[in-house]
């Protein structure tokens, strides 16, 4: 009964490749909140799990990492295929 459900990976891999996206873009959670108008906790709480993200937020953040969405969509579907 303690097995993950199949969207509980796929979650845990959209968390460390924002994560990931953060860290190559070389800005801390303080500074990527900073260009997003909002505080450090909010980019914690997704980066942990504990918030989901709608589509307008993820594009959001997108940019602010300088990275495009699209860009960040194809690398998590190639991570999904490792």
């Amino acid at each position: 009964m303690g097995s993950k459900k199949p969207w509980d990976q796929r979650r845990i891999r959209l968390q460390g490749l924002l994560r990931t996206v953060r860290l190559e873009a070389g800005l801390k959670q303080t500074e990527l909140a900073e260009r997003l108008g909002s505080d450090q906790s909010f980019v914690s709480r997704y980066e942990r799990g504990e918030r989901r993200l709608d589509l307008v937020e993820l594009e959001q953040i997108c940019a602010a990492c300088r990275i495009k969405l699209t860009d960040l969509v194809q690398r998590y579907s190639q991570q999904g295929k490792g």
